[in-house]
């Protein structure tokens, strides 16, 4: 008798999952998590079923009993990972960071010169770009009093995937990066990749948070970035995450959303620019 190997079709071929366990999970990532999955039943069958046959799931219908019995972390890591998107890069919506740069800095420096202390949050910061990116702005306004302030940014994510890679802090650099940021912010690591400095990782706190968890961090915020998150977000979570994050918020502090995105009508921040609000 011979071994037959199944083609590829074969053996990577999608699970099917019943409409009730459908809802059942779209249900568990909204609650949890505030991610909207009702319409990506194509994305949740296409990206888990490999990894849950791999980990011996027979049927979705058993990997959601065990997730919404047991809130195993292995489990719910597992499907944040295969269900959330951390696209992002250095210098995305370079215009937005140019108006950080003129403005929002210059006023927050100003701000704190008695305590030389900034608090600025990266909510969502996938793979770190974003926070270093931050941290390279900063460095470059305070030139040689950098080291006389306390610029650490909180920059956290749901996915422990993205935050094992911030945490290394190694890339493939864009063009848009500046030559001299090449330069002063990156040190080549031998295999075409770049590292950022140590003086730019230690800069950047990186920490796991869930976004739907209450906000009571040490210190309120003089600046929150939080782009390309509440896409996947519905109005009502959208509305109260805002709200907390306003409450979170240093008086005067601003709130940086992606070009994408906007507040509803109602927000009690108000619009500066694109995308950038004050309290």
């Amino acid at each position: 008798m011979t071994n037959q190997t199944p083609d590829a079709g074969q053996r990577f071929s999608p699970m099917t999952i019943s409409d009730a366990d459908f809802t059942r999970l779209v249900n568990f990532v909204h609650s949890n998590y505030g991610i909207d999955l009702s319409q990506k039943r194509q994305l949740i069958t296409g990206r888990l079923s490999v990894a849950i046959k791999q980990k011996g799931y027979t049927s979705f219908s058993s990997f959601v009993d065990h997730l919404l019995k047991v809130n195993d972390e292995t489990e719910v890591t597992l499907l944040l990972d295969k269900l959330t998107t951390n696209y992002t890069f250095f210098m995305r919506e370079q215009d937005h960071l140019e108006y950080f740069r003129k403005n929002i800095i210059p006023e927050i420096v100003r701000r704190h010169q008695g305590d030389k202390t900034l608090a600025i949050w990266s909510a969502g910061c996938s793979t770190g770009e974003e926070p270093y990116n931050i941290s390279m702005y900063l460095f470059d306004y305070l030139g040689g009093q950098a080291s006389q302030w306390d610029t650490r940014i909180l920059a956290t994510d749901i996915s422990s995937r993205a935050l094992t890679a911030a945490r290394k802090g190694i890339y493939d650099l864009p063009d848009t990066i500046p030559t001299a940021w090449k330069q002063k912010y990156f040190v080549p690591d031998g295999s075409g990749h770049f590292a950022v400095t140590p003086q730019v990782k230690n800069n950047v706190i990186f920490q796991p948070f869930n976004l739907m968890s209450p906000i009571r961090f040490k210190r309120k915020f003089d600046v929150i970035f939080c782009r390309n998150v509440m896409i996947y977000f519905d109005q009502p979570t959208k509305d109260a995450l805002v709200q907390r994050f306003y409450d979170a918020t240093v008086p005067g502090g601003y709130l940086l959303i992606s070009y994408s995105e906007n507040l509803s009508q109602n927000t009690s921040y108000r619009r500066l620019a694109p995308a950038t609000f004050q309290k």
